[in-house]
């Protein structure tokens, strides 16, 4: 830290010495003077660029106090308030933006759950209020943002994967803003990944690398159809499930992750990648892509139906699955169904540019591997 950029932050709340029958019981019975007054001063250097910051400690320790005066100007963002309960989240989320935008924002914060989409905030999980929060951040774009009690109201693994997805979007999509965290829990760090840190434990400054996140332990698993009841309510399509279909379950910890079905296509050598799911609770840190191309690179090696070769089709409308494909260097895209005021039109190979807006349909991926694709071991 630069001594010349160093700044002061005092905290001083007082309030009243109340001096009723009961407060007076306390102060004899614990030798206590006064719980009003709490104080302290912190030093912190904000120069430089930095897009993530975070204030953590202990309950009581002042974090919201030292929040309100961190950025200047800024108020506390509360992402529970301000919902209308008798919308979808669709049409709550950036009112005046961009159909895709908002999509692309709810895919990247891990909320890729599309009925979920369909449902008013308060129809929702804690977990998935909380994505829909920070979703809404994503596509107001405030140049400063301080959002109190991060993930206290949700269970800690989705927190943390929580955490990691708004670090992913944040530094990918909030280039030159900044946004403060405030939480109690320090198991947020190493997810979040931010650039300083305030303690209030013992209201220390620290400047701070990002790094990478702890590693996933995602394990790939052939099955049968068996497991499709568990994803189904979070597939946004209402089908019967495939014939002669091979299916795949993907598991964290021993926990549901993942599921996928490869519909063979033999004339075509080659398999189409159907009723991919990835649980609420994974989404947004690239748990379904390891997973897709996991499933992908073992038919290409020959793991699969009548042990042949097969290449993998893939289809889809979903906003944040066509952006981790056209991102990934295993997968070229090969067509596009858009459609314009009612008229489809058909697009084929040479068009790679964004379909966006209410031009965009269904649009069509093959997998070629690579050199760094995924190493296949069989459970």
């Amino acid at each position: 830290m630069s001594e010349e950029h160093l700044k002061t932050i005092q905290i001083r709340n007082t309030t009243d010495d109340y001096n009723s029958y009961r407060a007076a019981r306390v102060k004899s019975l614990f030798n206590v003077e006064s719980g009003s007054n709490f104080s302290f001063d912190v030093q912190v250097d904000l120069s430089g660029e930095w897009q993530i910051g975070v204030i953590v400690g202990p309950s009581g320790s002042g974090k919201t106090s030292l929040g309100r005066k961190i950025l200047d100007d800024t108020q506390i963002t509360d992402l529970y308030r301000g919902w209308d309960n008798s919308k979808p989240i669709i049409d709550e989320i950036g009112k005046g933006a961009d159909f895709d935008d908002v999509t692309a924002a709810l895919a990247s914060i891990g909320l890729g759950d599309v009925p979920a989409w369909l449902r008013s905030f308060g129809a929702l999980s804690n977990g998935q209020q909380f994505r829909a929060g920070l979703a809404r951040i994503m596509v107001d774009k405030p140049d400063r943002v301080i959002i109190d009690e991060f993930t206290s109201v949700i269970d800690r693994q989705i927190a943390k994967v929580g955490a990691a997805a708004l670090q992913k979007a944040w530094r990918r999509d909030g280039s030159g803003k900044k946004i403060v965290l405030i939480s109690p829990h320090y198991d947020i760090l190493d997810w979040i990944q931010p650039d300083w840190v305030v303690d209030t434990k013992d209201y220390t400054f620290t400047r701070r690398s990002p790094s990478r996140r702890p590693e996933i332990d995602l394990q790939i698993w052939k099955t049968n159809s068996s497991y499709w009841r568990q994803f189904e309510p979070h597939h946004y399509l209402k089908l019967p499930l495939p014939i002669a279909a091979s299916y795949f379950v993907g598991t964290v910890n021993g926990e549901l992750a993942f599921h996928c079905a490869a519909t063979p296509l033999l004339p075509a050598n080659a398999v189409r990648l159907v009723r991919i799911v990835t649980m609420p609770e994974w989404q947004g840190i690239g748990v379904g892509m390891q997973a897709i191309n996991w499933v992908a690179e073992y038919h290409l090696q020959g793991n699969g139906i009548q042990s042949r070769k097969l290449q993998s089709i893939l289809n889809t409308s979903h906003a944040g699955l066509i952006k981790g494909l056209r991102k990934s260097p295993f997968w070229v895209q090969k067509n596009a169904k858009l459609y314009a005021k009612a008229q489809k039109v058909k697009s084929n190979s040479a068009i790679l540019g964004t379909f966006g807006g209410h031009l965009r349909a269904i649009q069509g991926f093959k997998y070629i591997g690579g050199d760094k694709s995924p190493k296949i071991e069989l459970l």
